[in-house]
């Protein structure tokens, strides 16, 4: 009698439990704590160099030195895990919004807000385009924008509230998968000042055009 063969051992396609994943501060005060990222559609931290980068052009903007932000009022209208609006807070900010419309998102950001004694920073649950059209109009020296990049209806009404809410030496960060020509920035009421590409990842730093509206 022939053994019975032997089937080749199998398993139910077990869950992988993903290895934490993290980004960092890059400067100022809470320079090289870790922020976790949290496995959820659509977040995108933007990528340590990126950030590097901008942060750079912003530093330079401030004219400060150490790379510092001092007093400058912001928002980061979908922050995800806050690795844009905390690292201006961190860079000395004098006050930081963070909005994110996911309630767990929100949790982490609290817990981080009391884990930093973070005083400048506010967060807030809600729409990121809704809280840029509350601001008082040219009271922002930086609006960070970096939505999904699956939700292209964002970009537009986004990118308007936030000119409106300009001071006149302020900046836009946009984040998205393509780059933003000059004309479609122009109906918006912006113009571009920097830009860089890093994988899939389009960086635009947008200034008020000079003949925008209030």
């Amino acid at each position: 009698m022939k053994p019975t063969p032997r089937k080749p051992a199998t398993s139910a396609p077990a869950k992988l439990a993903k290895a934490p994943h993290f980004v960092r501060i890059i400067g100022g005060q809470w320079k090289r704590t870790r922020l976790a990222v949290a496995d959820k559609p659509g977040l995108r931290p933007t990528p340590d160099r990126v950030r590097e980068t901008l942060f750079n052009w912003l530093a330079s903007l401030a004219g400060a030195g150490g790379g510092e932000l001092p007093g400058w009022h912001c928002v980061d209208a979908f922050a995800g895990t806050g690795a844009l609006g905390l690292e201006a807070a961190s860079r000395g900010a004098g006050s930081v919004l963070l909005c994110e419309q996911d309630p767990a998102l929100v949790a982490q950001l609290l817990t981080l807000k009391t884990k930093l004694a973070a005083e400048a920073v506010r967060v807030e649950r809600g729409n990121g385009v809704t809280t840029i059209e509350r601001a008082p109009v040219g009271s922002l020296h930086a609006v960070f924008l970096d939505p999904p990049f699956e939700n292209t209806a964002l970009y537009a009404p986004a990118l308007r509230a936030a000119a409106r809410a300009l001071r006149p030496e302020g900046v836009v960060y946009l984040e998205a998968a393509r780059r933003w020509s000059d004309d479609e920035l122009s109906a918006l009421g912006l113009i571009g000042f920097r830009y860089l590409k890093a994988g899939a990842v389009h960086a635009h730093l947008l200034q008020r055009a000079p003949d925008a509206a209030a």
